[in-house]
């Protein structure tokens, strides 16, 4: 009998989470949070506004100590071994922040010299990112005078010149026309399927449906479904079932008096 165990099965999540926790005075943001993410997977994140998706990643990535809990990232702890995590991800954070007085070339370049690579490799990165997502044209335009879809762009550029392991994007379709969109969805399937691990943050139901192979729901801070897309969904549309999880649908006949006839 073969008992040798799939190379697959032996390696740890990608993100491991256990027992996450964060609280902001009185409001319970994140509550006791637990979720796998398996390596070499594209895992959707969905729930409502303030359902603590972007606390829940900020802590998973670093960027917000949590009250109680721990985070690895391929089996290293995210806040013991804070520098040695942060090397294996890529971070596109909900909102974000840059450098928006240096262009779109020089802000993806400073990025992969932070990162710690030499000059020849990032020059050569950064063409081909610029290229792949259709800002060579604007490569010299200061960030600060990109559209908000642009800037999604550049900072995912940013995210993705050091090949990180672990992609954790929160809303990264939100202002991006559709051909870009397309564009990205592409490059991130290709990542995954190089051995990439990709976590989507989205409210865009059809789009985690058609884009992920797992998906968790989560509101009011806890995970009320986590699995494969077609476990979490079963018969229903993952936005059906997303409804059933979540609740808060007004079932009433509408406003009688926005009428036009």
């Amino acid at each position: 009998m073969n008992t040798s165990i799939a190379p697959s099965e032996t390696r740890p999540p990608a993100l491991s989470i256990r027992g996450l926790a964060k609280r902001f005075g009185e409001k319970v943001a994140v509550d006791n949070i637990n979720l796998d993410v398996p390596a070499g997977s594209f895992y959707g994140l969905v729930g409502p506004n303030g359902a603590g998706k972007t606390t829940t990643l900020s802590m998973a990535t670093g960027l917000l100590r949590p009250d109680f809990g721990q985070v690895s990232v391929h089996g290293l702890d995210v806040w013991a071994q804070p520098l040695e995590a942060k090397k294996l991800m890529g971070l596109l954070p909900d909102g974000v922040r840059l450098f928006d007085r240096l262009s779109g070339e020089q802000l993806v370049t400073y990025a992969g010299l932070l990162r710690g690579m030499d000059k020849d490799t990032v020059a050569l990165r950064v063409k081909d990112l610029l290229a792949a997502l259709d800002l060579t044209r604007d490569a010299g335009t200061l960030v600060v005078d990109y559209s908000a879809g642009m800037t999604k762009k550049i900072a995912l550029a940013a995210a993705l010149i050091h090949a990180p392991r672990l992609l954790v994007l929160d809303e990264p379709f939100e202002s991006v026309d559709p051909v870009s969109a397309a564009n990205i969805r592409d490059i991130l399937h290709d990542y995954v399927n190089s051995g990439g691990t990709v976590i989507v943050s989205s409210h865009v139901m059809d789009l985690v449906q058609r884009m992920c192979d797992h998906v968790a729901v989560i509101a009011g801070g806890k995970v009320l479904a986590a699995g494969t897309v077609d476990e979490v969904r079963g018969e229903m549309s993952l936005e059906e079932k997303f409804v059933e999880l979540v609740g808060g649908r007004n079932q009433t006949a509408g406003l009688s008096w926005l009428r036009t006839s």
